[in-house]
């Protein structure tokens, strides 16, 4: 969700070639150079939305048909007056619920420590998912190119992952 420039997800369709790996963003342009580093590629399993985040996990996702989400480095809409934007928040990991299959796994990342503070709280709230850091040990070397351009300036980036309990 919110695949940004492509890096990571380039990779996962890469890693993954068995596997159908859906990217959204709602920025055109970047889907449009996605899209090309698709085809030079040669990834038949990778297809692009133009989508939001909210509406994928609202209704345009059809019910329990994800096997795993990866929502990595949102923006963390700082601000206090901002907070509202957030997109981790209860209302959106109820609809997170509709949307995975039994025992799927949500994979999310951040440089705030004050946002991953925030998603430890909103989660605790939901004991339907049960934290589950071995569920991305798969991928723990695949980075986004914001995660790549933090660490590069010594920012840390820390990572959560969560099964939904069949």
């Amino acid at each position: 969700m919110g695949c940004g420039k492509g890096g990571f997800t380039l990779a996962l369709a890469q890693r993954y070639p068995e596997h159908l790996v859906l990217a959204s963003d709602v920025m055109m342009g970047r889907l449009k150079l996605l899209e090309k580093k698709k085809q030079r590629r040669k990834l038949d399993n990778l297809e692009l939305l133009r989508a939001s985040n909210l509406a994928l996990a609202s209704f345009q996702l059809p019910p329990r048909s994800i096997d795993r989400i990866h929502l990595l480095c949102p923006d963390p809409w700082p601000k206090r007056h901002h907070r509202v934007k957030r997109l981790v928040c209860t209302d959106f990991v109820t609809r997170l619920t509709r949307i995975l299959k039994p025992d799927g796994v949500v994979h999310l990342a951040t440089d705030s420590a004050p946002y991953f503070d925030n998603w430890l709280e909103i989660f605790a709230h939901f004991p339907a998912f049960r934290a589950a850091p071995a569920a991305i040990a798969d991928i723990a070397d695949l980075k986004t190119d914001f995660e790549l351009q933090w660490t590069a300036q010594g920012i840390p980036v820390r990572h959560l992952a969560y099964r939904l309990q069949g």
